[in-house]
């Protein structure tokens, strides 16, 4: 059960991390350089048909990515397509039975490789491939420094759950 709280902690962690970045990116699309701001929303894009792809691997249905990197959606479109994706990792990881999270499951990269990697590894992968290129945006877009400097798990915790603060202090006392 423990494997299952880690993961359903990690994959909100994401949404909300997500969620701010999507924010932060939206709010300086009038301030930041045209082509950095671009070359973010490609990396959103991108994390968003990574995210989509190891859905499919999940549910066992085809994914329909090729290696060629689909076009970038408005902001709107793809921030309401994000959600609805984090959305569901979080439903998923919820709804497992924690028993499955160690299943290997089979599939082909977008590259025709063969891969194979556990449940439990696929979610882990999903969050933190997003993790590295929401790195990645914060240095292309010093607009979102904000949303960039709150992106840590253990901040995400004590936000989510600011009762941590106060079980802190009552052990250090």
């Amino acid at each position: 059960m423990i494997l299952k709280s880690l993961l359903l902690s990690l994959v909100r962690y994401k949404a909300a991390a997500d969620d701010a970045l999507l924010d932060a990116v939206r709010a300086c699309a009038d301030t930041a350089d045209p082509t950095d701001h671009a070359k973010a929303l490609r990396l959103l894009n991108h994390i968003h048909v990574v995210d989509r792809i190891f859905r499919a691997h999940l549910t066992g249905v085809a994914h329909g990515y090729t290696a060629e990197a689909p076009p970038v959606p408005p902001i709107a479109t793809l921030a309401e397509a994000i959600r609805a994706t984090d959305r569901w990792y979080v439903d998923h990881v919820a709804a497992s039975d924690p028993a499955t999270l160690d299943e290997p499951v089979a599939f082909t990269f977008t590259d025709g490789q063969a891969g194979r990697m556990t449940r439990a590894e696929i979610l882990a992968h999903v969050v933190t491939h997003a993790g590295y290129h929401r790195g990645e945006i914060g240095r292309l877009l010093p607009g979102v420094g904000a949303a960039s400097e709150r992106d840590v798990f253990a901040g995400h915790l004590h936000r989510a759950e600011p009762a941590r603060r106060m079980q802190a202090s009552a052990a250090v006392a």
